[in-house]
């Protein structure tokens, strides 16, 4: 029987955070998806979760893109409601390997720079998109909780992979990010 090994990759994070000196709560993911990579922003595979629970937890709704025209204008409206939210998001790497979107699979990660945005925001609520963002966080950043005054809170992933949680369970549980809206 022969063994078969997944393709890993060298993964470099290409999408710029979005933040204003307004943000109140920073968002963070692991690595963006290769559909989000492609696409050319966060969370943007039709599968992940994420687009349809954070509009909810603020009792609004975003379209889905249906083709490149409907994607350009799906990111603009994206970035407008979370900085209408006060609302920054990123990654927590800069680059790392990993197989496709597999969380589970990442190796030689090396973590973002947060310095910029946390010094020149009013951010210091911090909320991860599942266990493995807030482990890698705690890895290699953990630091600049006690540096810039941060609460961490990990939230469930909106990935469909967890389907442990339904998108009603899933908005339960993001509507402590509201909390956080204004400073």
């Amino acid at each position: 029987m022969e063994k078969t090994t997944k393709k890993t990759s060298l993964v470099t994070h290409q999408l710029s955070p979005i933040w204003s000196p307004e943000s109140t709560v920073l968002i963070l993911g692991t690595m963006p998806s290769p559909a989000s990579r492609q696409l050319g922003f966060y969370y943007m595979h039709p599968q992940n979760r994420f687009w349809k629970v954070l509009p909810k937890v603020f009792g609004e709704t975003l379209s889905l893109p249906n083709n490149d025209a409907d994607t350009e204008s799906a990111i603009t409206e994206r970035k407008d409601f979370l900085l209408r939210h006060n609302i920054a998001l990123w990654d927590v790497l800069a680059s790392c390997q990993i197989e496709g979107a597999a969380d589970s699979s990442i190796k030689k990660e090396v973590p973002n720079d947060f310095s910029e945005i946390l010094a020149n925001s009013k951010i210091r609520n911090v909320f991860f998109t599942g266990k493995t963002a807030a482990a890698l966080w705690k890895k290699h950043c953990d630091s600049y909780e006690k540096q810039f005054d941060l609460t961490c809170t990990c939230l469930p992933s909106t990935s469909p992979a967890n389907a442990k949680f339904t998108l009603e369970n899933l908005i339960e549980e993001y509507k402590i990010v509201r909390n956080f809206e204004q400073v």
